[in-house]
């Protein structure tokens, strides 16, 4: 499951390890998780102009990347919240989707507030784009 900021990033710079990921979900080695709430997300960030003033990836390159990583998706309806878990309200939907749909892993820049979880889920990994792509 990929987080907003990872696509923000990948969309940032011309390389990196959140761009890897997202080549990845695109090519098929990744299975990336859709909910309406993440859904919902993804859509506010990339109608966020000022996010990506100093992008490479112009407004149009970026709705066509969204519409090409929404047909990867795995979509999944989540019947269950579990709160209250996460510090930042806003990530709990990520932990909710992730384990509705069986992630094996949250692909996150933002791991601090996912290690400060009041709930446990010991098969669901939170990993940087990087820790990801090098196989840890």
């Amino acid at each position: 499951m990929v987080d907003t900021n990872v696509l923000v990033a990948a969309t940032s710079s011309a390389a990196g390890a959140s761009r890897e990921v997202l080549r990845r979900c695109l090519l098929g080695r990744y299975e990336p998780l859709m909910g309406q709430a993440l859904f919902a997300e993804y859509e506010a960030v990339l109608a966020r102009s000022d996010l990506f003033r100093r992008s490479p990836v112009s407004a149009g390159e970026r709705d066509a990347l969204w519409a090409a990583i929404i047909g990867r998706c795995k979509w999944v309806r989540v019947f269950y919240v579990w709160r209250p878990n996460l510090p930042d309200e806003a990530d709990n939907h990520l932990v909710e989707l992730a384990v509705a749909g069986y992630a094996e892993a949250i692909v996150t820049h933002n791991t601090r507030d996912f290690d400060r979880a009041e709930l446990r889920f010991p098969e669901l990994r939170i990993v940087t784009p990087a820790t990801l792509i090098a196989g840890h």
